[in-house]
């Protein structure tokens, strides 16, 4: 039987996952870091070493686990054996992959194995996939949009060396939806100009999808659904020279800032979401662990493979970020 509030982080030791095992703390829910090497991790935490190449190992260090947060990637590699592990572990499992296929590949495998064996599992649980798609729900819910937008500014993008090892590993198309499918997105890719509110402004933005297009289309019938960004910061990270974020809090974040709007149209009736907070990849930690904590709970019955949208209330979910996390703007136009 699984523990009632025990959290297992694997990829604890990196970027991400450092965040997250901190957000876990801050929150007072038992946390145990797993890693391929745990010297990585700080003192005073516990922590087990596990690779997703040793299944024993992983089964030992999530025994007893309710929740498994998997915050290592790429996930083309790792959401498969840590998802496994995470059924025989009877866990909850949550990831923050950016990689459609990734996400794709546990909608459509999972759902009835995690279904089957009690649990529940939400890829692209973080700042790619989960927060356009509680956005867009919150928007829509999970009925139909003839059309969903989607657009994401950055002032800098440092990347992490996680960004760039999935960058050269996921060569996989990028999608879009069209006439109410998955297709890939004719290369070249679409260049328009997108008109954020202060301070990002008029932006050039280039047709660059993530996780999000795979969440959102999961349980929202849209006609249309096309992802946005911002060519500047995609410009930093392709450059070799640009360097890994730098902390410049106590809470380790870098100063990069992001604007994130979704426009969902359906009819003549158009909303728009907006969200403004910093560093990417701090904000995955309060997302995914809210996640995590409203798991936990006796009330929470949802199974089988979900988005967060599908799986929580989406503006509770958000008013709760919008607490102390992100600035958050629902509006008719």
């Amino acid at each position: 039987m699984a523990h009632k509030n025990l959290v297992a982080v694997y990829g604890a030791a990196g970027h991400t996952g450092t965040f997250v095992v901190n957000e876990l703390r801050r929150r007072g829910i038992a946390v145990l870091a797993v890693a391929r090497d745990i010297s990585r991790i700080a003192e005073g935490i516990p922590a087990v070493a596990a690779g997703i190449d040793n299944p024993a190992a992983l089964d030992a260090a999530f025994a007893g686990c309710a929740i498994v947060i998997n915050c290592a990637g790429p996930f083309l590699d790792t959401a498969a054996p840590i998802v496994e592990a995470a059924l025989r572990a009877k866990a909850s499992y949550l990831d923050v992959t950016a990689e459609q296929p990734a996400a794709r590949a546990l909608f459509d495998g999972y759902h009835e194995r995690a279904r089957e064996v009690g649990i529940a599992i939400i890829p692209a649980a973080g700042f790619y996939g989960g927060l356009a798609d509680l956005m867009a729900s919150a928007l829509v819910g999970d009925g139909h949009a003839d059309e969903i937008t989607t657009a994401v500014a950055l002032d800098h993008w440092w990347p992490t060396e996680g960004t760039r090892i999935t960058g050269e590993r996921n060569k996989s198309p990028r999608m879009m939806v069209e006439q109410g499918h998955l297709t890939p997105i004719a290369l070249p890719a679409q260049e328009i100009d997108w008109t954020f509110a202060q301070p990002f402004n008029t932006q050039r933005m280039v047709e660059l999808s993530f996780s999000e297009v795979t969440t959102i289309s999961h349980h929202i019938a849209v006609d249309s659904l096309h992802s946005y960004f911002s060519l500047g910061p995609l410009e930093e990270v392709r450059s070799a020279t640009t360097p890994e974020p730098a902390a410049v809090d106590a809470d380790g974040r870098s100063a990069q800032r992001f604007m994130m709007e979704v426009v969902a149209r359906t009819g003549t009736e158009t909303r728009r979401a907006r969200a403004t907070g910093q560093d990417i990849y701090a904000i995955s930690a309060p997302i995914i662990v809210e996640a995590a904590a409203r798991m936990l709970q006796p009330s929470f019955q949802q199974r089988g493979a979900l988005s967060l949208g599908q799986a929580f209330e989406p503006k509770a979910f958000l008013d709760a970020l919008a607490s102390s996390h992100l600035a958050i703007q629902l509006a008719s136009e």
